[in-house]
C-alpha cells in the first residue's frame, strides 16, 4: 500500500515538473501546445508513462508533437534530475491521451440526442 502511495506521489511530481519544463525550458515549436495530463509509474519507479494531449486534431500536428517530445526527452530527464531528489530518474515514454477527445465525442452525441427529442 505504501509503495502505491509513493508511485502516485512521484507520478504527480513528475507531471508537474514536466509541464513546467515544457513551458519554460523546451524551445521546440512542435511541443508548444502540449499539456501533460497524467503520469503512471512502474512499481519500482524505473519507468514512467507520460500521457499528453494537444489542442490540434490534425494527425500531422499529433505526429510532430510526438516527435518533438521524443527529441526533448534528454532535456526533460536532465531537468528532472536537477529538480527532483531521486536516486535514478525514470525512463520516459510519451503516449497520446485520447480521453479528452473521447469525452468530447460522447458529450456531442448526448447533445445531438437531446436536440432530436
Amino acid at each position: 500500500m505504501a509503495n502505491s502511495f509513493r508511485t502516485d506521489r512521484v507520478g504527480m511530481e513528475i507531471k508537474r515538473e514536466v509541464n513546467e519544463i515544457l513551458q519554460k525550458k523546451v524551445r521546440d515549436p512542435r511541443v508548444s501546445g502540449v499539456t501533460i495530463t497524467d503520469v503512471q509509474m512502474l512499481g519500482d519507479l524505473s519507468m514512467a508513462k507520460v500521457y499528453y494531449t494537444i489542442m490540434s486534431d490534425l494527425a500531422s500536428d499529433n505526429q510532430k508533437a510526438q516527435t518533438g517530445l521524443e527529441k526533448a526527452k534528454g532535456t526533460i530527464k536532465r531537468e528532472l534530475g536537477r529538480n527532483l531528489q531521486m536516486y535514478k530518474i525514470p525512463d520516459l515514454t510519451f503516449i497520446k491521451d485520447d480521453s479528452i477527445a473521447y469525452g468530447n465525442k460522447i458529450d456531442q452525441m448526448l447533445r445531438d440526442l437531446e436536440s432530436k427529442k
